[in-house]
């Protein structure tokens, strides 16, 4: 999409729009990431010269032994979402049937590296098909076989540059390899042709609270070095734009950005109604982190991102020593919502997940693996109340994937059996449709926005012609999460919001507005929403919640939002 001379540009330019997903203007020359290997050291290498097809699949196993540890290296310095997807792509480089795929393609012939180009292939085109979820790793898959072919030629792997000077960071899409070791200093600004607001990027965007805009079409066609300035609020990517004009609006965003960074809580309103910002956690490291930041507690604890390298389901006692590090920072300090197994579709556990389902994002995951496998939840339930009373910390539970009363009604029975707080996730539209009865049998909910958005609007989220359907401002979206914050209200329970929505500023305004009672984010956004709610009213959020719900699409609601909090 292309506009007329946009402000802060030259009459030369010329405006793209996208998805936007962290707010922010920056500004800077494009530089694209490095996704092929050099087609020359391809063609140096041509067959490899291996002698049978046993040293050629050993040349295979070396690439994937580096290339896994290179990921299990990244995630061990990473933390929250970008440490959970690094540590899947160390498993699924190493994969077994991805290896049975590469060592029957090595019997037609060809070389390690058309045989690595052919399984993967296979494989894309398998989970491509499947759709939702899994249709993200084909992404990942991509990045892999481009790092292997890099190690099997002898060239350096492909990803991100360093830019010499501040730029903005241009791609069709991004592996989470790519993003994972960004410097926040030198690339001021993400914009991928391809994605939505809860694809890898976006998460990212929001960890390094740096602007993004996703879902760009004609983006990847921004020649390097050119000058672009990025809009992460309004979703624009301006070519061409002039510096000095650019630097103006950049340097009155940073200070924007710099005032949100000062709020230190607690958090409440304007006219003083108070209200809980948590922080969504992986381990005990995330955990420890994030009490440092201003937030009342743990809204999400996602206990699989524990186990995604682990063959064998830990123990009891191991269990509990991994949970009591996440609840020992908040031991005196608010509680700690632990989310039990959202094991399946893009998070496969080898000891929980069930293999060769044709659509996992519709199949056996979160509380289904349960249904066949009781003692899996029993273990982990023990566990959890063990490491409550360890550490003396306000352990709540919640469960993934519920859709029927009757199922909630189960869980909480087996909750509240071993003395802990019973919850369960609004992910699943019947959820929200019946969030009354729901709360007649759990203590509290929590919207996972992300599934959420994904289930009701039946769209990919990570398909980049869908993103408009994928965004959390729809308004279908925006109506389960206020039948589902009313049923709260009228009975007095917490209703929560724990996905990425939550991290937005300006929707987090209508969402208390609707009656939501907690909104938990990564940690580095808390302050940003604590700042804006700070800055409103109680009944500044009302009428946002009441224009965002009026609203027709996305873009008017956001707009609705903004009139109504002037």
């Amino acid at each position: 999409m292309t506009t007329e001379t946009p402000s802060g540009s030259d009459p030369g330019a010329h405006s793209l729009s996208g998805t936007p997903v962290v707010a922010g203007i920056a500004a800077g020359p494009a530089v694209h990431v490095t996704t092929d290997v050099s087609p020359e050291a391809v063609a140096r290498f041509g067959d490899g010269g291996f002698a049978t097809e046993d040293e050629a699949l050993a040349a295979y196993d070396e690439a994937v032994a580096f290339v896994a540890e290179t990921f299990t290296e990244k995630a061990a310095v990473a933390h929250g979402p970008a440490a959970e997807v690094l540590t899947a792509s160390a498993g699924l480089v190493r994969d077994k049937g991805l290896r049975s795929a590469v060592a029957k393609a090595l019997g037609s012939g060809g070389g390690p590296v058309a045989a690595v180009h052919a399984a993967v292939e296979q494989f894309v085109t398998v989970f491509t098909t499947m759709g939702g979820l899994m249709a993200e790793r084909a992404t990942d898959l991509r990045d892999i076989e481009r790092r292997l072919v890099a190690r099997l030629v002898g060239e350096p792997a492909p990803g991100v540059p360093t830019p010499l000077v501040p730029s903005v960071l241009v791609a069709s899409d991004l592996a989470p390899s790519d993003t994972s070791g960004l410097d926040a200093d030198q690339v001021v600004a993400l914009v991928t042709e391809r994605g939505g607001p809860t694809s890898h990027t976006a998460i990212i965007a929001r960890q390094l609270g740096i602007p993004c805009v996703v879902g760009v079409p004609g983006v990847t066609d921004v020649v390097e070095g050119e000058y672009v300035l990025v809009d992460g609020e309004a979703g624009t990517v301006v070519r061409g734009a002039d510096p000095d004009e650019a630097r103006g609006l950049v340097e009155a965003s940073r200070a924007e950005r710099e005032l949100l960074q000062a709020w230190a809580g607690p958090a409440a309103t304007a006219d003083g109604v108070r209200l809980q910002l948590l922080a969504n956690v992986a381990d005990g490291r995330s955990s420890q982190r994030a009490s440092d930041e201003p937030v009342d507690g743990v809204g999400l604890f996602r206990t699989e991102l524990c186990f995604l390298d682990r063959a064998e389901e830990p123990g009891v006692d191991e269990q509990a020593d991994i949970y009591a590090q996440v609840l020992n920072p908040f031991r005196d300090r608010g509680h700690v919502v632990v989310r039990t197994l959202d094991a399946g579709s893009d998070k496969p556990i080898a000891f929980a997940t069930h293999e060769g389902e044709e659509n996992p994002a519709l199949g056996v995951r979160g509380l289904r693996l349960a249904f066949g496998n009781p003692g899996l939840l029993e273990r982990q339930l023990d566990a959890i109340a063990l490491a409550a009373g360890r550490t003396g910390a306000d352990a709540w539970v919640m469960a993934p994937m519920v859709a029927t009363v009757a199922e909630a009604e189960q869980f909480a029975a087996v909750v509240r059996s071993r003395g802990l707080k019973p919850g369960v996730m609004v992910e699943v539209p019947s959820a929200a449709l019946l969030a009354h009865q729901m709360l007649e049998v759990v203590d509290f909910l929590s919207i996972g926005t992300n599934d959420l958005t994904q289930y009701t609007m039946a769209a990919d989220r990570t398909a980049a012609d869908l993103a408009h359907l994928t965004d959390p401002w729809q308004p279908a979206v925006l109506q389960l999460i206020a039948i589902t914050a009313h049923a709260g209200a009228e009975v007095g329970k917490p209703v929560g919001v724990c996905g990425e929505a939550a991290a937005d500023p300006l929707l987090a305004t209508a969402l208390v507005g609707m009656g939501v009672t907690s909104l938990s984010m990564a940690a580095r956004a808390v302050r940003s929403v604590g700042s804006q709610l700070s800055r409103v009213t109680m009944g500044a959020c009302e009428a946002a919640a009441e224009a965002a719900l009026s609203a027709r699409d996305p873009r008017a609601a956001r707009e609705a939002v903004r009139r109504a909090l002037v």
